[in-house]
């Protein structure tokens, strides 16, 4: 059952778009990402351009994450003084970041930019949080007992400290500000929500318990997907509506269900998942970059 895209000129099934809104629904709500480090990549396999899957897909970060932060704060999972704050920081580079996309766009690199842009985050992160779920799995088998909840670097010295009690950290403003300026910037270059980067930092920089990074990170994510998709709307008229209203009801579903296996399984075990996924997402699109393509020459708008 195919269906015409109107901004992507193109066909697809109506099936399969749902099935991928789902998936990347379900991946949200478990590991507490907006899934669109994983959905931009799979709507340009089967044929949507970058520029409108990047744009496009911050529609669905939003209702998967909207339905995904639902699930985390009915358990008290989502602290809400953090959100904010990442929220501050998130809104400017997101709005900044809209501005280089449009920049790229018109100078017919932004393709580029974002193939390279995906394989190089996914492939530092994807190491990274395998690495560091293996060596937390093997000390808890090892020793029967799990470490410090969290060790004390240099963002614990800057200024500005505030309290947090949900997260039980007591650290600088600056520095979730500042994660959440980067998060904003990547959001809307790569179309994703930046929970992918945003949940690792918030883990390894801030030290925040996993279980609270998960719902804070899909409730900053709400707010600075929404800022991109107006922004790519307006500026750019990227955002295919009738691609983004098939992504977002399959999405909305499959957070629900995610969000619930996501409560069951250990943090660790959650680590070493979304680093295997990320890795080998990383890998799909850097055999992609290197292997020639059937047509060489193409047209396209300049």
């Amino acid at each position: 059952m195919q269906v015409y895209l109107p901004i992507a000129e193109l066909s697809l099934d109506v099936f399969l778009l749902l099935g991928l809104g789902g998936l990347i629904g379900f991946l949200s709500g478990l590991f507490g990402v907006g899934g669109g480090f994983l959905m931009t990549p799979l709507l340009i396999f089967i044929g949507v351009p970058p520029a409108i899957a990047v744009a496009t897909q911050s529609t669905h970060v939003v209702a998967s994450s909207v339905s995904g932060v639902l699930a985390h704060w009915k358990r008290g999972n989502v602290d809400v003084k953090m959100g904010v704050i990442l929220l501050c920081g998130g809104f400017v580079g997101s709005t900044l970041g809209v501005g280089m996309f449009t920049l790229l766009r018109s100078i017919g690199q932004i393709d580029l930019v974002i193939s390279l842009s995906y394989v190089v985050l996914l492939g530092t992160l994807g190491v990274m949080l395998m690495l560091e779920g293996a060596r937390a799995l093997l000390r808890r088998r090892g020793q029967g007992r799990t470490g410090k909840l969290h060790s004390h670097n240099w963002a614990h010295g800057l200024p500005l400290k505030t309290r947090f009690r949900k997260s039980r950290l007591y650290i600088s403003a600056l520095v979730p500000l500042a994660i959440g300026f980067g998060v904003g910037v990547i959001s809307s270059l790569m179309g994703v929500g930046g929970g992918f980067i945003l949940v690792p930092l918030m883990i390894y920089v801030l030290g925040m318990p996993t279980t609270v990074v998960i719902g804070t990170s899909l409730f900053q994510i709400i707010f600075v997907s929404a800022n991109v998709t107006f922004l790519q709307a307006s500026q750019n008229q990227a955002v295919d509506l009738v691609l983004a209203l098939l992504l977002v009801l399959g999405g909305v579903i499959g957070a629900q269900f995610g969000g619930r296996l996501g409560a069951r399984l250990p943090g660790d075990l959650l680590r070493l998942l979304l680093g295997l996924l990320i890795l080998s997402v990383g890998a799909k699109l850097l055999v992609d970059l290197l292997v020639p393509p059937h047509d060489i020459y193409s047209l396209g708008l300049t």
